[in-house]
């Protein structure tokens, strides 16, 4: 009995026209858009530079960071007024003034300031653009210190102390190692968490699941039926994620994938028996998408996706116990980035397997069948 309600959930996915098509073309959509728009670098910030002391170390200065790649020179004012004229008409976000007697207040006293004014309509761009101007002014001001102790080290022969830093799991700190992992989880849970929420209402509406309340097919045997397609179809997903992954970004993870699949196939389990439990107690289509929408609007921005759950509010973290997501993403980022084993994340396991008994039975003890 089993095989054939099986037979019949597949039947319906492949004939319908939309779902074969947004399995594949989903996954590609996300893989390749989202990684480069779902960023919190900041590039391409228009400054305009106030240089009232045109110097060679102010030159310098502004050459390196335009250098950086994270700013765009717009505008070379010479008074500040100008320069805020430019921010005024939208072509400048930040403004870097550099005084007289920078360079000869650099050389004779070891110190010098500039002012950096940055337009905070848009608080991220100009938040994100102020400290990575902060950072190339404070790295400008270490190498003129290491010329010039380099120039004293060679006439007194003094010992220096290089220190070199280094980043581990994520060396050159992209972005894209971060968060496509994570993609992977949304891609999971919208696929395998939506699909399954429309699945049951869907029939309801045609009428046909009046035809299978009829028949002696169990209450389990018919979740169980509808479960298994969107597990295997979760399959089909994360492996073509992984192909995108590394075919776009040479993104490979660190340590094995078979702990993933492991993970996912209990993750897929979670999702699809959320979206059963959605689907039962709702009675049109429409009902169940913006139940659904609600719900995973809310685990992913408390999952850690963008934001580290550390920094969230104690009550926010301890609400995020609750959230399946949570716990696949760093899974995934663990993997990918630590190569982390299945010994070291059992935790994480229990709290996933629980939540897929959990879910599941709902499914099974709130589906109405009338026999």
């Amino acid at each position: 009995m089993l095989r054939f309600l099986i037979e019949k959930e597949f039947k319906q996915i492949i004939r319908h026209p939309f779902i074969p098509k947004m399995i594949f073309a989903f996954p590609c959509m996300v893989m390749l858009i989202f990684p480069w728009a779902a960023t919190f670098e900041v590039k391409d910030v228009n400054l305009s530079v106030v240089d009232s002391d045109h110097s060679s170390c102010s030159v310098r200065l502004a050459q390196k960071i335009v250098s950086s790649g994270y700013f765009r020179l717009t505008d070379v004012s010479d008074t500040y007024a100008e320069a805020l004229q430019s921010i005024e008409n939208h072509t400048s976000d930040l403004i870097l003034t550099i005084p007289q007697n920078f360079e000869r207040d650099l050389v004779r006293e070891g110190y010098a300031g500039v002012m950096i004014t940055a337009n905070s309509v848009n608080s991220a761009k100009s938040g994100m653009g102020s400290s990575y101007l902060v950072s190339i002014i404070h790295d400008f001001a270490d190498n003129l210190r290491k010329e010039q102790l380099s120039v004293i080290s060679d006439r007194l022969s003094v010992p220096r102390i290089e220190i070199v830093p280094q980043f581990r799991f994520n060396p050159h700190l992209n972005y894209k190692v971060f968060i496509v992992p994570a993609l992977m989880v949304i891609l999971l849970t919208l696929l395998c968490g939506f699909l399954p929420a429309l699945n049951i209402v869907s029939e309801k509406e045609t009428g046909t699941i009046e035809q299978m309340n009829v028949t002696p097919v169990s209450k389990f045997q018919f979740i169980l039926a509808k479960l298994i397609p969107y597990w295997l179809i979760g399959f089909v997903v994360l492996s073509l994620s992984f192909g995108l992954a590394a075919l776009i970004y040479h993104l490979f993870p660190a340590g094995s994938l078979f702990t993933i699949y492991c993970f996912a196939s209990i993750f897929v389990l979670v999702v699809s028996g959320f979206g059963l439990v959605i689907s039962n107690y709702s009675a049109t289509m429409q009902q169940a998408m913006f139940v659904m929408m609600f719900f995973v609007i809310v685990f992913i921005l408390m999952s850690g996706l963008f934001t580290p759950v550390r920094s969230m509010p104690a009550w926010a973290q301890v609400v995020t116990v609750i959230n399946p997501l949570k716990y696949f993403i760093e899974i995934m980022r663990m993997v990918y980035l630590k190569g982390s084993t299945l010994a070291e994340m059992s935790f994480h396991m229990l709290a996933l397997t629980g939540f897929a008994v959990f879910f599941n039975v709902w499914a099974i003890f709130s589906y109405r069948k009338v026999r």
